[in-house]
């Protein structure tokens, strides 16, 4: 892990209680947080003011994300492999 306070506020916002949730954001934040554009961070933080039960039932394919950016966030996210 860094030390880039940045990195770990952000990793703090992504703890949400739910161990998929955490999984998924923890493995985003691995693997593509460094080389996304300043855009797609930005959308990714959105993601992050989102409801965890709206979020657990976007990842878990019950429902759909209304909003077609973070959609598509979540749908990459939910590609990563394990």
């Amino acid at each position: 892990m860094t030390d880039d306070p940045e990195l770990k506020r952000i990793r703090w916002r992504c703890r949400r209680g739910m161990r998929e949730l955490d999984q998924l954001f923890g493995r985003y934040l691995d693997r593509c947080w460094a080389t996304e554009s300043e855009a797609q961070r930005v959308v990714f933080l959105r993601l992050l003011d989102c409801e965890d039960d709206k979020l657990w039932r976007w990842f878990m394919g019950y429902e759909h994300c209304p909003d077609a950016e973070l959609a598509a966030l979540v749908e990459r996210i939910r590609q990563l492999p394990a």
